[in-house]
């Protein structure tokens, strides 16, 4: 459904307060056309930003995006609806995926096609990549629900082993967390 605050944005009604919320911390984003979307499972992740086939080849002030949202997630071995997630969390979570798509709007296409690549390819990149959407998230001003997500996901949800070390390989540690709150508060300070 479409909503008055982000016209261009498609959000499902059950989600639809985290995700206004998250995008909230996104003013650039507010002319962005973005699309959440329920799927029934997303291989190895809870939710997936990527540009639009539609609108890759447009210029990238014109694209539009995608965040799919896996329907479920496993905790402690039984199923849970991503939708009923404790509502930080949910918005942390959302939050990340809006970092990846502030990373994909500067890039020019040849260079989001190489980012695909070297995604579906490297660990090192896959590091890069998602440590740069935590840390546009963190800028941003989202650090309470960056925060929550990863306490939620590391010490909370007795969640998936696998998924655990996935979380602790590539994305930022809650101590890097607070090193980049330090730096941003420095800066703002400074200004």
């Amino acid at each position: 459904m479409t909503n008055n605050t982000y016209p261009k944005s498609t959000i499902p009604e059950s989600i639809k307060n985290e995700v206004i919320i998250a995008m909230d911390y996104y003013p650039e984003l507010q002319n962005t056309p973005i699309n959440f979307e329920f799927k029934k499972n997303i291989k190895k992740s809870t939710m997936q930003a990527q540009p639009s086939f539609a609108s890759f080849f447009k210029s990238k002030g014109h694209r539009s995006y995608n965040i799919y949202i896996s329907e479920t997630v496993k905790i402690s071995g039984e199923t849970y609806f991503t939708k009923n997630m404790p509502k930080d969390v949910l918005i942390g979570w959302i939050g990340h995926e809006l970092g990846h798509i502030m990373d994909y709007r500067n890039r020019s296409n040849l260079n989001l096609i190489w980012f695909g690549i070297k995604y579906l390819l490297s660990d090192k990149h896959i590091v890069e990549a998602e440590r740069s959407a935590d840390t546009f998230a963190i800028k941003s001003g989202m650090e309470k629900y960056i925060l929550k997500t990863k306490d939620f996901i590391l010490n909370q949800a007795n969640i998936d082993e696998k998924y655990i070390a996935r979380i602790k390989k590539y994305y930022l540690s809650p101590e890097e967390i607070m090193e980049i709150i330090n730096q941003r508060d420095l800066e703002l300070s400074k200004s």
